[in-house]
């Protein structure tokens, strides 16, 4: 399958229908989740700076059957949102959430590996057909490195506190 990595980021195509970005954090497990799973933190760092579209809102209950929200846009007449549900929550472990603002839209599942003062971050997204994860692939292989980098500079921020 096809993969694109930056220095740190890998993103590979598992399957027809499932997505895989890997990559260490230079920060405790702890903090990492963290990054994941506080709304406040979260905003910091998911939008990427050069798509030029900020995040608006972000809402996040973490808990099995909670739920987010993200917001996207310039202004909140032409904005965009993301919103699902949490099937798993395991602290400082792993995350699972659906993502249902559109049918084609895919789970979820975050795991986070502790290795020491570094973690090991794996996103898998399981899309319900080939073209679906198609559709998605480009928007993953670029922003997600991007993203990744952003978090890579609040960790650098937080670890610091």
């Amino acid at each position: 399958m096809g993969q694109r990595s930056d220095s740190r980021t890998l993103v590979e195509r598992a399957s027809d229908r499932e997505l895989v970005v890997t990559r260490t954090f230079d920060a405790p497990v702890r903090i990492v989740f963290e990054a994941w799973t506080k709304a406040d933190l979260f905003q910091r760092w998911w939008a990427p700076r050069s798509s030029g579209v900020p995040m608006l809102s972000c809402e996040m209950d973490v808990r099995v059957g909670g739920g987010y929200r993200v917001t996207f846009g310039r202004d909140p007449s032409n904005a965009m949102s993301f919103f699902g549900k949490y099937l798993e929550v395991v602290p400082s472990s792993r995350l699972v959430w659906t993502n249902e603002e559109s049918p084609d839209a895919a789970v979820t599942t975050v795991t986070f590996e502790d290795k020491g003062e570094k973690t090991l971050l794996v996103l898998r997204e399981l899309y319900p057909t080939k073209e679906a994860l198609d559709e998605s692939y480009t928007g993953m292989e670029g922003g997600t490195p991007e993203q990744f980098a952003q978090l890579d500079e609040l960790l650098a921020t937080l670890g610091a506190g």
